[in-house]
């Protein structure tokens, strides 16, 4: 990668006779959400505590903002903020309290911490709740809040350990969208681990599949379909006014398009298997030949389909 500002290089924990890390390798760039996924017991925590400068490594080095955790660990707290799957706040205290709190803690100037704290709570969507005390807080809410504990710090990068865990469903397409927004409006770089597989597809850049302290697979979505899924990484169902014929001209022709793997009619609803997302082109084909296009539906491998065709052709590697 050109601009690595998380940088793990054979990166190992062992507790007695259990490989907790095993030999983890990993770049991720400035301004990139990398999610971090796997079950749990898998390492992510231990390798996130390692990256704090927390728990020393027994091989490896975790090198963070270009400063080496384990040497300088409070260099990199400076630069990192981190967020634990269960966010800890005063409740006797109001969500402000608590943030001017955080604030004096991290030497903000006593005249600008104020409206930086008012200025946090906007960005992460609490305006309306600033004088709430966080005992009255929602789960949801609480994290929002510890979203504004690591903002008022004005980290460089933001380590988030389950950051959905007991959210609703609603809550967590909001918060998974509001981390997206403050990454790409800060140019965060953020780090995201969960066993969430189908939440955290959403806003991650590169994902890695962990399993068992080891990093068995990273990248892109796209990517990882088309190592695990071969020629069959994407389908599209194109669906037309009227039936179609099971043999003839038009079959033949979309056989020759490139890209096309396969091809399964049904009434009026045709089945293309494509090696790379063609849908613009096959929408123009339909068109071209009179057909009256009614429905295009396009299924990608996801996360989930991912994860289980991997353990497919994996069974070893499926963690107890």
């Amino acid at each position: 990668m050109e601009n690595p500002i998380i940088q793990l290089d054979g990166l190992t924990k062992i507790y007695g006779k259990v490989k907790a890390v095993d030999n983890l390798h990993l770049r991720i760039n400035k301004g990139e959400i990398f999610g971090l996924l796997g079950p749990n017991g898998a390492g992510k925590t231990t390798t996130i505590l390692m990256m704090l400068g927390l728990s020393d490594p027994d091989a490896g080095q975790a090198t963070v903002c270009g400063i080496n955790a384990t040497r300088n660990p409070i260099a990199v707290k400076r630069k990192v903020g981190y967020m634990p799957d269960n966010a800890g706040f005063y409740d006797n205290l109001t969500a402000l309290e608590n943030l001017l709190y955080i604030g004096r803690l991290n030497g903000i100037a006593e005249q600008d911490i104020k409206a930086r704290a008012q200025e946090t709570m906007q960005l992460v969507g609490l305006s309306d709740a600033l004088h709430k005390k966080t005992s009255a807080y929602s789960r949801g809410m609480k994290q929002r809040l510890g979203l504004a504990d690591l903002l008022i710090r004005d980290p460089e990068v933001m380590i988030l350990d389950e950051p959905t865990l007991g959210i609703d469903p609603s809550g967590i397409r909001d918060f998974l969208e509001l981390i997206h927004h403050l990454s790409r409006q800060q140019g965060l770089t953020v780090l995201l681990s969960s066993h969430h597989l189908h939440h955290v597809q959403q806003i991650c850049d590169r994902v890695g599949i962990f399993v068992e302290g080891r990093l068995l697979m990273q990248g892109d979505i796209d990517t990882l379909s088309g190592e695990l899924f071969g020629k069959e990484s994407f389908e599209v169902a194109v669906t037309v006014r009227e039936e179609i014929p099971r043999e003839g001209r038009l079959i033949a022709a979309l056989q020759g398009m490139n890209s096309v793997v396969g091809v399964q009619v049904n009434g009026q609803t045709m089945d293309i298997t494509c090696s790379t997302d063609i849908t613009p082109e096959l929408v123009r084909f339909f068109v071209q030949q009179g057909l009256n296009i009614t429905g295009v539906q396009r299924k990608a491998y996801g996360l989930d389909e991912i994860y289980q065709r991997f353990f497919e052709n994996n069974p070893k590697k499926v963690s107890a």
